[in-house]
């Protein structure tokens, strides 16, 4: 019987989500967004049966087996909390939560409730990261002792006043919108434990309207803006890796890029995405890399894979639904969350004081 699927939040990233769960074979049976048209619509295009505005109404009257949830960071937490202990296994978008804490409340809940909780890592998902992750696995790059996470932008605020740019609602900014790089690099390292972290952020450009992206959601003339535009930040982990990372909406630099580069004892490695016009995927140029020595030469090893054009979501919702299954491995943790969450904490708290955080 087809795993039973209930979504909460109808907005852009459902598409994703609902693509990925059909493809391993669930079925989506209702959508619910406080907004009924919304919820209407998209249970028309997802052929789910029953749309709701409320989220304990869905968890006493839809017979699901699982909650995907696509709403505002703020209420990642209570709902995945409320949808565990209701029974469910959860699918949640990024970030985790706003903060580590709430990861390890969630943490005890899906352990209480005995149900997978899993986050949209989606560039995990993608071609190229599991690409690497065979050579990774395969000895062929050896022990990875540092690594650079970049996700950068020219133009990229995603509106301002709104959810993106209110901490309360959403965390902080690009630093913890933008995760995907610094979790892609920690899951290319073996996710080893952070022992010091040290970073800094930047307000420029944060209610500069030329550095608005071509996406994300309506301006808020009345709304809140305050969080940065930028963060920089150095990591170090007790096995003796070390990371450095930076991530930004509207950062003076060239173009949008997303990458991950790496070194280690055997061979290095990069998968990137370059956006030819920010924020439009159709644009985008990706690719994965490998740098090794043979002979005495310097060989650069381009991998082919097949295309992705949305970057692993579809595929990280579908590994979801396959491993509740017993189908596949998990492609993240929760416990790989709270370390994520901790190291973003941490930079927070590094960029507040001025100084290094001990983790």
């Amino acid at each position: 019987m087809s795993l039973k699927v209930s979504v909460i939040g109808a907005g852009g990233m459902l598409q994703y989500h609902a693509k990925g769960f059909v493809d391993a074979g669930a079925k989506i049976v209702a959508i619910t967004d406080m907004n009924a048209d919304a919820a209407k619509t998209a249970a028309d295009e997802w052929n789910a049966s029953e749309t709701y505005s409320d989220v304990a109404e869905m968890l006493e009257k839809c017979e699901c087996d699982a909650v995907s949830i696509i709403v505002p960071n703020k209420f990642h937490a209570p709902l995945a909390i409320q949808c565990l202990e209701a029974g469910k296994h959860v699918f949640c978008e990024k970030p985790p939560a706003l903060n580590a804490s709430q990861v390890e409340e969630m943490i005890a809940a899906a352990k209480k409730a005995d149900k997978f909780l899993m986050f949209n890592f989606n560039n995990r998902a993608r071609p190229e990261s599991y690409a690497m992750m065979k050579a990774i696995e395969d000895g062929v790059i050896g022990d990875i002792n540092s690594a650079q996470a970049k996700w950068i932008r020219r133009t990229g605020i995603p509106g301002f006043g709104g959810w993106f740019t209110t901490k309360e609602l959403s965390g902080g900014g690009p630093l913890i919108d933008l995760l995907h790089m610094v979790d892609l690099a920690m899951h290319f390292m073996g996710y080893p434990e952070p022992a010091h972290v040290l970073g800094q952020t930047f307000d420029n450009f944060i209610t500069d309207k030329n550095f608005k992206g071509p996406w994300g959601i309506p301006d808020k003339a009345d709304g809140t803006t305050d969080v940065e535009s930028a963060a920089h930040a150095m990591v170090s982990f007790k096995s003796g890796q070390v990371l450095t990372l930076q991530a930004s909406w509207a950062e003076m630099i060239k173009r949008e890029e997303v990458s991950v580069v790496f070194q280690g004892s055997n061979g290095g490695g990069k998968v990137e995405r370059l956006f030819g016009t920010d924020g439009l995927d159709d644009t985008a140029i990706d690719t994965c890399e490998i740098y090794v020595q043979k002979d005495g030469a310097s060989v650069n090893e381009t991998v082919e894979v097949e295309a992705c054009e949305d970057m692993g979501r579809a595929r990280s919702a579908q590994n979801f639904v396959l491993a509740i299954e017993g189908k596949e491995k998990p492609l993240n943790t929760p416990d790989q969350a709270l370390s994520l969450m901790k190291v973003i904490d941490a930079i927070y708290e590094s960029a507040k004081t001025g100084a290094p955080v001990s983790l």
